[in-house]
């Protein structure tokens, strides 16, 4: 009794953990395909729903390959274990669970399918839909069969053809969505060099906003940045400086009310288009290499309006 007992709770981890690997693995092979399929048909509405999402990509990818060893391993010990009759066919264990499995899967694949003709409904580019629905209705529709043949065959202690043919063509098709997946997705040091360069902008914002309220105050512009510094407390010595030579930025004074702050940026946000990225494309277009990025500060009625940004 003690060993039925320790069989059964060995069973119910395997079929548990399997649910769990088999959701994230599910969901995000398809995150995947949409990805790809947003970064190669754009809309020029550019809807929230439609957008290529660098992030969501990444973390798709990273739980892509967690999960799938995972749900393949489990999956795997549950077979030997029908074949060698350890678990038995007419078990509670394997009914019960599979079954739930099943109500599980289709709930989120339902969800999933909810939210793609939202998207649809909401003005997402046909194409794009016709596509990311095939994509869920064939995900969805792969998992039941599978489960479904699964409970309802006789015959569990021999190889079954028809579960080899799932077990290895969704392992070639999770295999095939990730290489796929690396074709679209930025290496870690653009990643890293990006990341690098919004934080000089980070700071130069911070200097920008403290220049305009010096300049409204004394109607003109600081000698330095260290007297900016001096003035205004927010302002730390952080900010003033490059990330990475603890070197402060060079600041000139161009005119009365134009000024310049460089420093040396990774990589060039000039031709950059995913909306996750660019959002101080506009204000602060840059090159790769040492850049000085002139701004031109006026004062009217004590709003703050600021000239366009061309690079130097």
């Amino acid at each position: 009794m003690q060993q039925t007992s320790n069989s059964a709770a060995k069973f119910a981890f395997f079929y548990m953990l399997s649910l769990v690997a088999l959701i994230f693995m599910a969901l995000t092979s398809g995150m995947i395909i949409f990805q790809i399929i947003n970064k190669n048909i754009p809309d020029i509405l550019n809807l929230y729903q439609g957008r290529f999402s660098p992030s969501q990509l990444k973390f798709a990818i990273s739980a892509l390959v967690i999960s799938t060893p995972i749900f393949y391993v489990c999956m795997w010990r549950i077979f030997k274990n029908l074949t060698s009759g350890a678990l038995e066919k007419d078990s509670g264990i394997r009914k019960w669970l599979t079954y739930f499995i099943l109500l599980v899967s289709s709930v989120v694949m339902l969800g999933w399918l909810i939210a793609t003709i939202n998207s649809f409904l909401d003005g997402e580019f046909t194409t794009k839909f016709i596509l990311k629905a095939i994509t869920a209705i064939f995900i969805a529709a792969a998992i039941f069969t599978f489960y479904f043949y699964d409970i309802r065959r006789e015959n569990v202690k021999k190889n079954d053809r028809v579960i080899q043919v799932y077990f290895y063509a969704s392992l070639v098709l999770v295999i095939a969505v990730f290489v796929a997946s690396l074709f679209i997705v930025e290496s870690p040091t653009q990643t890293r060099n990006r990341k690098y360069d919004n934080f000089i902008l980070d700071n130069f914002s911070n200097i920008d906003s403290a220049i305009a309220s010096y300049y409204q105050e004394f109607k003109k512009l600081p000698e330095g940045l260290n007297e900016l510094e001096a003035e205004y407390s927010y302002l730390g010595e952080d900010t003033i400086k490059d990330p990475a030579s603890k070197i402060m930025f060079d600041y000139r004074v161009v005119d009365k009310n134009t000024y310049e702050l460089c420093a040396t940026f990774k990589a060039s946000n000039k031709d950059e288009n995913i909306e996750e990225y660019n959002y101080y494309k506009d204000k602060w277009t840059h090159e790769a290499g040492y850049q000085c990025l002139e701004q031109k500060v006026h004062v009217e009625d004590g709003l703050k309006v600021l000239g366009p940004v061309p690079v130097r």
